[in-house]
């Protein structure tokens, strides 16, 4: 199929291609070809802020599936990654250059869906991009700037890049067709605006962040918020969607993939691996369209109610944006509400009816969190930093046995390097247990005794050292040693800290938490034991009572004076914003809840960088944002 050529043997639209000035894009006309629409989502990885790089990487997708596919989507933001903050304005390219960056089309090349940060008249947009091949080159069919900017949690794009102001429906050789990105597809606003403009096929393009991995699962829980999500745009609407979604770590938020194309109906017609690159081929029928819509005619009932409902919606979008109409009057009643809308409703303790418990199962998919930490591990290590061998200090503890075990699947026996540091005070049984643990992996551990050092500089200069100095100090020579090991080695430190102690404080600062990777540090201290049984680590390391192994004959729990078993659901509720009342109603005892938010609350510097004087408009961190993997 050649450029512009309608896929029948009709003749093709006669209305010309929107110019890049056109600030939406033109019509192409819609054609009546009951022929099927070839579409492939290419759900491949972005290389973060490397513009040239990924825009080669798309022309090589085109180049290869030209002739295969009519239309080829790649997911939002992929010519720079996504969270690039304060770097977005150097990453951001004009819809021109776009244009011009990726070359000729070549022959029988397919349209292009793609995302970037398009910079515009002094403002910068997370747009969307429809493209068509031209007897010149690439022709702009279409662009969407995304509306609903979600700057909460992990997100911040409200402040780094400017809200799209259109939602429209757009007329293409394959008929009409709409785009969403990310956030839009779940919100009711944008998908029903695109069907009520006469979409078929919608587009969406999204980085969502995979997380939540609970048990009884089978996608990461943010993908079956997006499952539900599609399934009601294609029911009411009757159409077609497709949704790219970008794969890969950026800076440890994990992209999952599992690209999705949605059938008229809420049927999921295909979905893409996740965890991997995979190229998703379907087929679009417009017949279906057509036979689901008189099945089930939800969207022409809605465009009949929407007549009688429209001064309706006028009326609650004057509520809602405070802009009333002139020859309206608000009541006092109206008045007062006003005035509490967009309040944020105080924290208090529990009353009335206690909110369900748990909040979040701390039970897991093992093997679908194992693979989204070989993920991160890859990703991180070696695509990131380029990196080949890392080195994992070896305590005999259940927490650096698991990090060993998930580096050796991800990089092999020969590119890991055990280190075992004993102290005098360490139990004769952890150095066992590390070596067991080593073995069961097939790496042979180096052992480093680290006695000497730290004697050394104690009765030289610190003869009357606590048992408490002596610890940290001995834990701060473990990192020196990693660290030094890491420069001869031509490798990476990798962490082993998990979740609990580091809400709960329980580690020593600037070495513990020191390593520039980690793959528990989200993981509370049981979901760790339950993925250590999983990976096989022997039995008689998860079991044994969890210790710092610093202080002879110490052990966690007597430290921190609760168990990890009664800690880490209720650090949870306290994340989850249940109050100490609520958490006491649901069954935990008062004492422990107060504990456990005490240490929670009294650490959080310890989970900072140091705090630095702001004395410029160009403080890193503060004005000067840049994320750890942008370069």
């Amino acid at each position: 199929m050649g450029p512009n050529r309608a896929m029948s043997d009709q003749p093709g639209p006669t209305h010309r291609v929107a110019s890049i000035a056109d600030d939406e894009g033109g019509s192409l006309g819609r054609t009546t070809s009951e022929q099927p629409i070839r579409l492939t989502i290419a759900q491949i990885r972005a290389a973060k802020g490397r513009v040239e790089h990924n825009l080669r990487r798309v022309a090589t997708e085109v180049e290869s599936w030209s002739g295969r596919t009519d239309i080829l989507v790649v997911p939002e933001t992929f010519l720079s990654g996504y969270f690039v903050e304060g770097g977005v304005e150097e990453v951001a390219r004009s819809a021109g250059a776009i244009l011009r960056g990726l070359g000729s089309p070549g022959v029988d090349a397919p349209d292009l869906i793609l995302g970037a940060y398009e910079r515009d008249g002094g403002e910068v947009f997370n747009t969307a991009f429809h493209l068509t091949p031209g007897d010149a080159g690439w022709e702009l069919v279409h662009r969407h700037r995304k509306t609903f900017l979600p700057t909460y949690g992990v997100f911040d794009e409200g402040r780094f890049v400017s809200a799209g102001r259109r939602i429209r429906a757009y007329d293409t050789r394959f008929g009409r067709m709409g785009l969403l990105i990310c956030e839009e597809m779940l919100h009711a606003l944008p998908p029903m605006t695109l069907a009520l403009d006469g979409a078929d096929l919608f587009v969406a393009l999204a980085a969502s962040p995979s997380r939540d991995y609970q048990k009884g699962r089978t996608l990461p829980g943010n993908l079956e918020r997006w499952d539900l999500a599609g399934r009601a745009i294609t029911l009411e609407h009757g159409g077609y969607l497709a949704v790219a979604q970008a794969i890969g770590s950026e800076g440890g938020k994990l992209f999952a993939g599992g690209s999705v194309v949605y059938g008229p109906g809420g049927a999921v017609d295909a979905r893409a691996a996740l965890f991997d690159e995979h190229h998703l081929e379907v087929r679009v029928s417009r017949a279906r369209i057509a036979r689901q819509r008189i099945r089930s005619p939800l969207l022409p009932d809605l465009r009949a109610a929407f007549r009688g409902l429209a001064p309706e919606l006028a009326r609650a979008a004057e509520r809602a944006t405070g802009v009333t109409a002139p020859d309206a009057r608000p009541s006092l009643a109206d008045s007062r509400a006003s005035l509490d809308r967009g309040k944020r409703p105080e924290r208090e303790e529990a009353q009335g009816p206690p909110r369900p418990w748990p909040p979040a199962s701390l039970e897991l998919n093992l093997p679908l969190l194992e693979r989204a930490l070989l993920t991160f591990l890859e990703d991180e290590v070696r695509r990131q930093r380029g990196f080949e061998r890392v080195v994992v200090g070896v305590s005999g503890g259940v927490d650096s046995a698991v990090t060993l075990s998930l580096a050796v699947r991800s990089f092999g026996a020969d590119a890991v390097t055990a280190i075992l540091m004993p102290y005098t005070t360490s139990s004769p049984e952890s150095l066992e247990h590390g070596r067991q643990v080593a073995e069961a992996v097939g790496v042979e551990p180096r052992v480093i005794p680290i006695s000497a050092g730290i004697d050394a500089y104690i009765e030289s200069e610190e003869p009357e050292l606590s048992p408490l100095r002596r610890g940290n100090l001995a834990a701060r020579f473990r990192a020196m040693v990693l660290w030094d090991q890491s420069a001869k080695l031509d490798a990476l430190v990798l962490g082993t800290g998990n979740k609990s102690e580091r809400l709960l404080g329980y580690y020593t600062w600037h070495a513990d938490d020191s390593p520039p990777i980690n793959p528990l540090g989200d993981l509370f201290k049981t979901q760790v034991l339950a993925l250590a049984e999983h990976l096989g680590v022997p039995a008689a390391v998860i079991e044994k009572p969890p210790s710092a192994d610093l202080v002879e004959g110490v052990h966690d729990e007597d430290e921190l004076g609760v168990p990890y078993a009664v800690a880490d659901p209720i650090l949870q509720g306290l994340l989850e914003g249940y109050t100490p009342a609520e958490l006491a109603t649901a069954g935990f005892d008062r004492d422990a809840v107060d504990l456990v938010e005490r240490k929670l609350n009294g650490t959080h510097w310890k989970r900072r960088l140091p705090s630095v004087a702001m004395v410029s408009s160009t403080s890193i961190g503060d004005f000067y944002l840049r994320p750890v993997d942008y370069r």
